[in-house]
Order: structure tokens, then sequence, then C-alpha cells
């Protein structure tokens, strides 16, 4: 069984923590699977090649799908590409794990939404299967994005949307919905190893800023203007109240200009940390006293173990998963005074111990439904 694995790469750690994530519960259940990765920008060849994944040719350019013609391609020379040179095709693809994380909805062209729909329909005729992992959907208003949207989800085996307002954005296109299910956040099941390496970050209140905070995707314009300054304030906050203060980038080049102008803007210098891997992120997380977040993954992180988090959010999905942890005061406001900010902090710190045994509970509840979620995944695979 040949799976790829889709909408994952190796600069942001979220999605590079999916990939992990995925791996370590395939190795699992069907060790004898094998892996592709098609090509992209932030997932080179040799990072590809590095987690044991065969290199998916896609040949596709806005609406022109190339990918269908590898199915009129020989079966002899399919496999003498891949097991002399690694190279495989859609043709030889099984099953497609679709962990894009947040890209199809409004807020995105309706080109992705288009690709996809073709993709699904393809697989299902040439019998393959194709399942959305818990991931953010929707909303669908656009004509266009609409149609493509109820095309792709239709023939999807499996659909799970990541939250409530997701799931319904899914199933109102849809007239069976048998197939569709909402889970949370899967990355929650992966452990990181505390290994000596980060041990001297044990207890440090932990930022981790997001670049996308202040682009157009965010269309909350006081958090454009004001982020930089609201995080400088937490930050400065912390350092004053005598705690250990780093800045943690979670996306590589994307995040790196924003994490050196609010390191520069801090009344005491902090050191920025670059891991390289996903897990070695979540491993510094796991460390953390206290987490400050603005990426999705670097919240999901500190909640599912048990760390209390301050974040601020550009979508929906951040509002969801707060509210499934109770932790929607830890949710900034748009508008909020730096006074309320900083007396936010001291309270939680207060109640730290409190939080997190709060936290600790709620998380075993959302680590057993990732497990029934794989559940119905190796269900449908096997």
């Amino acid at each position: 069984m040949l799976i790829e694995i889709k909408g994952v790469q190796f600069v942001n750690k979220g999605a590079e923590l999916m990939l992990c994530a995925i791996i370590k519960q395939l190795a699992i259940t069907v060790p004898e699977a094998e892996i592709c990765l098609a090509h992209n920008l932030y997932s080179p060849y040799r990072k590809r090649a590095k987690v044991g994944a065969y290199q998916k040719i896609n040949i596709r350019k806005n609406i022109f799908d190339f990918n269908k013609l590898f199915y009129f391609l020989p079966l002899k020379l399919r496999h003498y590409f891949k097991n002399r040179f690694g190279i495989v095709t859609e043709a030889d693809v099984n099953v497609v794990l679709d962990a894009s994380g947040f890209s199809y909805g409004d807020q995105w062209s309706d080109v992705i939404i288009h690709q996809v729909a073709n993709e699904v329909a393809r697989l299902k005729k040439h019998n393959k299967k194709y399942i959305f992992l818990p991931q953010s959907l929707g909303p669908f208003t656009r004509e266009k994005n609409k149609q493509y949207a109820q095309k792709a989800f239709s023939n999807a085996s499996l659909v799970f949307a990541r939250e409530i307002p997701s799931f319904n954005h899914v199933t109102e296109l849809l007239e069976n919905t048998k197939h569709v299910h909402q889970a949370p956040d899967f990355t929650n099941l992966l452990e990181p190893t505390l290994c000596d390496e980060f041990a001297h970050f044990q207890d440090y209140i932990i930022i981790v800023p997001n670049s996308k905070m202040l682009s157009k995707r965010n269309k909350d314009q006081w958090w454009r203007d004001n982020y930089i300054a609201t995080l400088t304030s937490l930050a400065n906050k912390a350092i004053a109240l005598g705690e250990k203060v780093l800045i943690l980038n979670h996306s590589g080049a994307n995040d790196a200009q924003l994490c050196t102008e609010i390191s520069n803007s801090l009344t005491t210098q902090v050191q920025i940390v670059e891991p390289e891997g996903a897990i070695q992120v979540k491993s510094i997380i796991a460390r953390g006293k206290f987490i400050i977040s603005s990426r999705f993954h670097g919240c999901v992180s500190a909640l599912s173990q048990g760390i209390p988090c301050i974040a601020t959010g550009w979508s929906h999905k951040y509002q969801e998963l707060f509210s499934e942890y109770a932790m929607t005061d830890l949710l900034l406001p748009s508008g909020i005074s730096t006074q309320d900010v900083e007396q936010l902090l001291e309270s939680s710190l207060d109640n730290l111990e409190f939080k997190k045994l709060e936290l600790e509970k709620v998380a075993v509840t959302y680590k057993q439904q990732s497990k029934e979620m794989w559940e119905k995944v190796f269900s449908e695979i096997k």
C-alpha cells in the first residue's frame, strides 16, 4: 500500500508535526505501508528522503492537471521508476491522507478547492481512497467555492472536521454525511522525548509569534496594528515578574523577522530559539512553564500537554480550540488594553497549578477522540 501524505511540509513546524504524527500511527498499525510526498517549495528532496518517502511527481498548474495522464503509463514502467529512482505518480498511490490544516474555504482561492475536487473525484473513479484528516474547513459562500467543495467532500472516503463550525460548513453542502465526522487535532497523540538538549529551557515562559497575525489573511485591523506591541507588553511583564523568557520560532524564515523585531523591543534581551525539527519544538514547549502563542500548533502542543497558554488568533480555529479546552479566557480579544493583558498574565501565573490540572483532564478526552479517529481511518484503508 502506497500512501500519499498531503498538505505537510518542513518549514512550518505545525505542518511537520502533523507529518510526524501520521508516520507514527502508520508505523504502529500498518507498518508495511509505504509513504510518498509531493515536492513543494517548503518540502525539499533531502527532507522528504530523510523520512523514507518516495518522491511523488505532481504536474499541475492552476486548473490544468496532467496527473491523470500517468494512468496511461504501463505498470511495468511505473514500477521501474519507483524501484530504480524512488519516483511515483498518482497512479501508484492507493490512499491520500490530506493534512492541510487550513487550506479550504473562503479565505483561499477557488483554484485550490477546484484542484482538490478534481483529484478526489479522479481517485474515487480509480477505486482509491482520499481522506481529509482533521482540519479547519470553510466557510464556503462563493458559488464556485461551494460547488467544488461539494464535489470534493462528497467523493472523499472520510472527512474529519476539526471543530463544530467546520463540521457544519461541510455537512450543509452534502446530502449524505455518514462519512463526515468531527475529531480534534491529531498531533495531541505525539509525545515528545524530553531530551537533555533542551533541559536548560525548563520553566521558561515561551513566546511563539505568527507573521500571519500581520498579514491580510487576518481581517482584524486592530490586531495588525497592535500585535507586536501586545506580545512585547506580555514579554516585558513576564520579565518584570522575574520569569525566564524565550522566543520560539515555529515557522522558520516566515517568522524570523518578527521574532527579531519583538526581541529588539524588549527591556531585556532574550534568546530566540529556532529548532531544526517539529519534535524539538514540541519538546521545548513541553518544558515550558507558560506559553504565549499565535501559532495554532504551538497552542495545541501546549494545551494537550497540560500547559496553560495565552493566545492570539487570526481565524475561527483558535476560538474553537480554546473553547474545547475550556480556556477561552486566555484567548486575547481584539482591542484588549495593555493593562488587561498584563493582569491576565499575572493572574494566570498565580493560578498556574489549577489551570494545569484542568487542562490535563480535558486533554485525556481529546486524545481518546484522536485514537477513535485513527480507528476509523485504518478501518477504511485496510
